[in-house]
């Protein structure tokens, strides 16, 4: 029996290299000025609020204090950078 062949899992949307440049210089900046953010991650349904405490170039993730915990976010899953304004 033939069948139409299914994704089990979704796949992350793909990026040029314009938007993951501009996506890392969002949180640099987010990071050298200890400012809090709202990040939107794929995969989650609720955005990731904190402040960026380290960026690790080697694993490649993101590490965000929240609430006195650390979340680390992969970079490629991080769809948008939101600053929150005061």
């Amino acid at each position: 029996m033939i069948g139409i062949p299914t994704l089990s899992k979704k796949y992350r949307p793909a990026r040029d290299e314009f938007e993951l440049e501009e996506l890392g210089n969002q949180l640099f900046v987010a990071q050298e000025e200890g400012a809090e953010i709202f990040l939107t991650v794929w995969g989650m349904d609720e955005q990731v609020r904190g402040r960026i405490i380290n960026m690790d170039p080697r694993t490649r993730q993101v590490h965000i204090e929240s609430c006195g915990d650390t979340l680390k976010v992969p970079y490629l899953d991080i769809m948008k950078v939101e600053s929150l304004k005061d």
